[in-house]
């Protein structure tokens, strides 16, 4: 069975982000694929340091929610990371949360599925759904798209479900996920990963 971790980056586990969300899960249940939904919005994350104690230890040296999603990350086929618009960016929380994740985990997140989710009263969605997207794209992860930006409009959980067309566009997102999941593990069965190269790394040490 599929499975797909979504986090969401809003101190409101139930305003806007989290209606979003909700809606996907709705999909994910019915298709049959197993979800786990984190909130990381109102939780204490400090942004990375920079002192290389991951890459000796395997895990971030900050022993928070960081270390427990880790291993969750890394048997799940898809991830759906929700936020809300700050200053035409993500929840600066997320952001941390997201920095010290993927940069002190050493297992491979090729070929998993990942989706950003924004919401915002009006502006910055599109901003913001191109910082997150980042994380996936750095990471070989295959990015799930819908039939719209994957974004929902409001100022509070009322109004999000007004937004019939954002959750429509969160519910076409959630059925692209099962599908490029499915696919890409059915690929895998008979093809195999593609080849991952890590030879080169371009830097300039001498100045030139």
């Amino acid at each position: 069975m599929a499975k797909v971790l979504l986090l969401n980056g809003s101190p409101h586990p139930h305003g806007c982000t989290g209606t979003a969300l909700a809606e996907m899960i709705s999909v994910f249940e019915a298709e049959g694929v197993e979800t786990e939904l984190i909130h990381v919005g109102k939780q204490d994350i400090r942004g990375c340091i920079g002192c290389g104690t991951c890459g000796k230890k395997g895990k971030c040296v900050f022993d928070d929610l960081v270390n427990e999603v880790a291993p969750k990350l890394e048997v799940a086929d898809g991830l759906v990371v929700g936020s809300p618009v700050y200053y035409s960016s993500p929840n600066g929380t997320i952001l941390s949360f997201l920095d010290r994740l993927f940069y002190s985990t050493s297992f491979s997140k090729h070929m998993k599925v990942g989706a950003a989710v924004v919401s915002a009263r009006r502006g910055g969605n599109t901003a913001s759904f191109d910082v997150l997207n980042k994380y996936f794209t750095i990471s070989g992860m295959p990015v799930a798209s819908s039939t719209y930006w994957n974004q929902v409009h409001g100022f509070t959980a009322e109004d999000v479900r007004k937004d019939l067309e954002g959750l429509q566009t969160m519910r076409n997102l959630a059925r692209n996920m099962v599908f490029l999941m499915r696919a890409i593990e059915e690929a895998k069965q008979k093809y195999g990963l593609p080849q991952v190269e890590h030879e080169s790394f371009t830097s300039f040490p001498d100045g030139k």
